[in-house]
């Protein structure tokens, strides 16, 4: 396997893409794998996502600090302008909860949780 990880992020892309397919995978089989959408998986191509760069990079064999210096610590946490914000989705009773305690939720949000409640 070649470890020279490309810096520019499109290059970089289609090494993850190369290295998964030398490995019998691919991002198709990684999102079955995690059970989540195709388009979960291709958000951390633009956007610093956490969870799905930590599942990629430990499929490679590597750390995500590896493939992602400019998203990640040096001591292993993600690099955040919202460092508060839960990489975890929340369970609709304890958005429920929150979204009836906490007047700072937005009204979409509010009007989400209605709509999948009805």
């Amino acid at each position: 396997m070649n470890h020279e990880i490309p810096i520019n992020p499109s290059q970089r892309w289609e090494w993850l893409k190369y290295q998964l397919r030398s490995q019998g995978s691919s991002l198709r089989k990684l999102s079955d794998e995690l059970g989540v959408t195709d388009n979960a998986v291709q958000l951390a191509k633009y956007t610093p996502y956490p969870r799905m760069e930590r599942a990629i990079a430990k499929k490679l064999g590597f750390t995500p600090q590896a493939i992602w210096p400019e998203r990640w610590n040096h001591d292993g946490t993600p690099c955040r302008e919202r460092p508060n914000r839960a990489e975890k989705l929340t369970t609709a009773k304890t958005q429920k909860k929150y979204c009836v305690n906490n007047s700072s939720v937005s009204n979409a949000s509010a009007h989400r949780q209605m709509v999948r409640e009805a």
